[in-house]
């Protein structure tokens, strides 16, 4: 299986890249905050898992990481920017509503969330990885350690709650410019709005995972949704199989494959 990747023009032509793996039916996953398509669906294989299970895992770097552009224009990140460039993504390969799959984990499950919930995008499946209620709603809370993670990035030492943070953002050579402009272009998610979601839902999270807050909750709030435990904490679920394995098998499942309701 061959691995591609090409630059798009987002919506205000912001140029994003996109790797992709496989033939068949589309899955767009989308990575966490400082990191990026290769460190969260690459490096670890569950692309490859997911073209191996019939799959093309259309795989997007956001603006400010990876391969994508990070500019330090405040123009270039309005509210809702990820949506849109999700939009845009789903736009650019002509994917219908309901002929696609959406993935993502922790900041890219924000994203989902926020993008299905609002209307945005209508995928066929939902997979919710590395996230809970307080990454949701609480988001302004998260982003204010994040935004201290880069305010005071070259004065923060082991010990400090921050650290783990930092070396990651450190390790991944994010733009502290872009990526600071980015966090304020987000903001609290009402969880009301979970009800809107009406397509096959999986929760998915590590074992040791508690840094967006409870997923078990969160798949509860979701109408029908399942919660799917896997190994790991936050930084490191992704490093196990298990992880592509769950999403491969619930996307591959046949039916509306919605939890029973009592």
């Amino acid at each position: 299986m061959t691995l591609t990747t090409e630059h798009f023009a987002s919506f205000e032509r912001t140029c994003l890249a996109v790797h992709a793996v496989g033939e068949g039916p589309p899955v767009i996953l989308l990575h966490g905050l400082f990191s990026s398509a290769q460190m969260n669906w690459i490096k670890w294989g569950h692309g490859d898992r997911l073209a191996a299970a019939g799959f093309r895992a259309i795989m997007l770097d956001f603006r400010a990481h990876g391969e994508s552009a990070a500019p330090h224009d405040p123009a270039a990140y309005p509210t809702g920017v990820l949506v849109r460039d999700v939009a845009a993504l789903a736009e650019h390969f002509a994917l219908a509503p309901g002929a696609f799959d959406l993935v993502g984990f922790s900041l890219g499950a924000r994203t989902a969330v926020h993008a299905v919930a609002s209307g945005v995008l209508e995928p066929r499946r939902l997979a919710v990885c590395g996230m809970g209620v307080e990454g949701l709603a609480g988001w302004s809370r998260r982003a204010d350690h994040f935004k201290r993670v880069i305010d005071e990035f070259d004065t923060i030492k082991p010990g400090d709650p921050a650290y783990t943070a930092r070396t990651f953002l450190k390790s991944q050579g994010t733009d502290r410019v872009a990526a600071r402009l980015l966090l304020d272009a987000m903001g609290n998610f009402d969880l009301a709005a979970l009800a809107a979601i009406a397509m096959p839902t999986a929760v998915i999270c590590g074992a040791d995972d508690r840094d967006n807050g409870s997923a078990e909750e969160l798949a509860a709030l979701i109408p029908g949704a399942r919660y799917i435990e896997v190994p790991g904490g936050h930084l490191n679920s992704v490093t196990f199989p298990e992880l592509g394995e769950a999403v491969a098998s619930f996307l591959a499942e046949s039916g509306d494959g919605r939890a029973a309701q009592p």
